[in-house]
């Protein structure tokens, strides 16, 4: 009896298997270990399923900005007063440094559709084809549109590289430089492209397209399995690190491993302590751990009840 009870007792103390934690639990260290301002947004488009951490702070984008751009592009397609098929000329006044491909590979008098210029905005974050863009959409119009689609937050202040001399509101661009947004915020504009509500039903598609072309691996997708999708935009400065996109999980409950989950994930980071431009930059080694961690917490196989 007394051996009896010591069992029974052994069995209630210890549980046959521990509960998976939260995805909560999971990106608490990887937030705490930061050195740096960081905020993110999860939401799970099957589910529902959401998470936030400090959703509502303003932060720079860098490049991620361009996702609004892009956005204006397409709404303006839309409404016919932009011809995505008319052709840019590059001009030796539009070639600025940083990424991107126009500046270093393609000599002045150059001519690209407009269509073809969002292709590298958003594949390279070529900054010499957002500037091309926004003198044709107008950076004013992006910022009316944003206001529009519920993101009044999510404003691009001027050219790249060109504050001085085209900043649309001085003080905004002294305290975000290119752009800034929230994690909430590029949360619903990303949804909103997902639901097809930001533009035209075709046009939201283009723009998806154009996310999953996106060449850069190194954040949200370095640490996933080769092959992951995501439709996602990036951006960088020395002290900021930004990826933001709709990731594309494998359905563990799908017998033929065709369907997928999209999660968007907002991951921005601002006034980072690191400031190399290496591929472990800890903000990126962060970055990638937080895909890493929503990824296997949304591809966990679905536990069924005893």
């Amino acid at each position: 009896m007394r051996l009896f009870v010591a069992v029974l007792a052994l069995a209630i103390a210890v549980p046959l298997s521990a509960a998976e934690p939260t995805l909560a639990e999971k990106l608490k260290p990887i937030i705490a270990a930061h050195k740096g301002k960081i905020a993110i947004a999860v939401k799970n488009l099957t589910t529902g399923e959401a998470y936030e951490h400090n959703p509502d702070d303003v932060m720079q984008t860098a490049s991620l900005i361009k996702l609004a751009v892009m956005v204006e592009a397409y709404r303006q397609a839309d409404e016919k007063t932009l011809d995505l098929t008319k052709m840019m000329t590059l001009a030796k006044d539009d070639k600025v440094p940083g990424s991107g491909i126009l500046t270093d590979h393609l000599t002045e008098g150059a001519t690209l559709s407009i269509r073809d210029g969002i292709r590298l905005m958003i594949r390279y974050s070529d900054n010499t084809a957002t500037n091309m863009l926004l003198d044709r959409v107008g950076i004013k119009n992006v910022n009316i549109s944003t206001v529009k689609l519920g993101v009044p937050e999510t404003r691009v202040n001027s050219k790249v590289y060109k504050r001085s001399s085209s900043s649309v509101d001085k003080a905004r661009s002294e305290k975000y430089q290119l752009g800034s947004t929230t994690a909430k915020e590029t949360l619903k504009l990303l949804e909103l492209i997902h639901t097809e509500k930001a533009a035209s039903v075709e046009s939201c598609k283009a723009m998806i397209a154009h996310l999953k072309a996106n060449d850069d691996k190194e954040l949200l997708l370095r640490y996933l399995p080769e092959g992951t999708v995501m439709a996602h935009k990036t951006g960088a400065t020395k002290q900021v690190r930004t990826d933001a996109g709709i990731l594309y999980v494998p359905d563990t409950t799908d017998a033929d491993k065709k369907r997928k989950i999209p999660v968007i994930v907002v991951v921005l980071t601002n006034e980072n302590e690191d400031e190399r431009w290496i591929l472990d930059n800890a903000a990126q080694v962060t970055i990638s751990k937080i895909g890493q961690a929503v990824y296997d917490h949304v591809s966990l196989p679905v536990k069924k009840s005893p």
